[in-house]
């Protein structure tokens, strides 16, 4: 084994202490309800680069008010919100860790949009959702902008690289699905044209050294949903147009049908494993992963980059400084904070 969990990674201008990835898990915590982070996200980020996390991916961050899950979700369509992420951000820095953002529009998911938009007409199951309106194709290149101009207040805040959400459901997986776009013009024709025209667009705000990672999700549960080979197609379009890095995935459209999510320790590995044999990129693998030795063997094994922990790291903030001493790292190597050394 070359590589471990542990090990630096180096991939563009992103240099990480370990390849421990803190996944975006939203916290429905914006009470002020103007998208601006506030005591608690400063709270749950920073503490967690105190733990010792290499790169931290900051939750679903909406382009416009209407783009969210929910009112009480972070957003940055203003100007007026770079100063409360700069100083998230800087927090993080503080204490070692890399920061990334996942800039996003929860299209038809959008539960508290008085009338969500969408591709197209079609709703998202469940008593939660309202019926979508379809963009118009004007509409649609709007919203590519409005996207650039979430990447570009993300830069400036300060930001290691971007993270596109192509998955679970929200807009831009809602294009490139056969499921939810029912199209008739150029942005139903080709299912990779609106997360392509994003990408470039974010592109030309970001440092040539800045990755742009895209979120996915390699397979869909619902009947009728697409397969893994759909989601290389239109990755190899997302790739093209400067996607440097992909995060792996699955399902998020609908309730599950006859396929249904694995829901055991590495499901996902597999997909992140053929998006990294296939398109030669680095990816981020993610589902799972909260034991430390599952965790190294994904990266030992070769199947991923990166390892992204989710709900390990909301029962455990210092998840990653755990990790490496349960594999073996004494408690300098594991990058324990000084004031703390002596717990251990």
């Amino acid at each position: 084994m070359t590589e471990s969990l542990f090990s630096p990674y180096r991939f563009k201008g992103l240099e990480l202490n370990n390849r421990v990835v803190m996944a975006p898990m939203c916290q429905y915590s914006v009470t002020a309800k103007d998208g601006i982070p506030n005591d608690w996200h400063h709270v749950h980020y920073v503490s967690r680069a105190v733990g010792g996390t290499g790169l931290i991916v900051i939750e679903m961050t909406d382009v416009e008010p209407d783009g969210r899950i929910t009112d009480n979700d972070l957003g940055i369509w203003s100007d007026e919100h770079i100063p409360a992420f700069a100083k998230l951000v800087n927090g993080m820095h503080a204490y070692g860790s890399k920061v990334a953002i996942q800039i996003a529009h929860a299209g038809r998911k959008a539960e508290d949009a008085k009338q969500p938009v969408a591709p197209s007409v079609v709703t998202f199951p469940g008593e939660n959702f309202k019926t979508p309106r379809a963009l118009s194709t004007e509409e649609v290149q709007v919203m590519v902008q409005k996207f650039a101009d979430g990447v570009r207040r993300a830069v400036q805040a300060g930001v290691d690289a971007i993270e596109l959400h192509g998955a679970h459901g929200y807009l831009i997986h809602q294009f490139h699905s056969k499921l939810m776009n029912h199209r008739e013009d150029e942005y139903g024709k080709d299912l990779s044209r609106f997360g392509c025209e994003i990408i470039r667009a974010a592109k030309k705000v970001m440092p040539d050294t800045m990755p742009l990672i895209m979120r996915i999700s390699a397979v869909e549960y619902a009947d009728g949903g697409y397969d893994i080979d759909h989601t290389l197609d239109i990755s190899r379009a997302y790739k093209e147009a400067g996607v440097d890095m992909f995060h792996i995935s699955s399902g998020g459209e609908g309730p599950s049908g006859t396929r249904k999510p694995g829901n055991y320790p590495g499901y996902q590995v597999p997909f992140a494993r053929r998006f990294r044999d296939e398109l030669g990129v680095p990816v981020i693998a993610v589902g799972l992963l909260d034991d430390a030795s599952l965790a190294q063997a994904v990266i030992g094994n070769g199947d991923a980059d990166l390892v992204a922990v989710g709900r390990g790291m909301l029962r455990d903030p210092y998840w990653a400084n755990h990790a490496a001493l349960k594999l073996g790292a004494d408690v300098k190597q594991a990058a324990i904070a000084q004031q703390y050394t002596r717990g251990y």
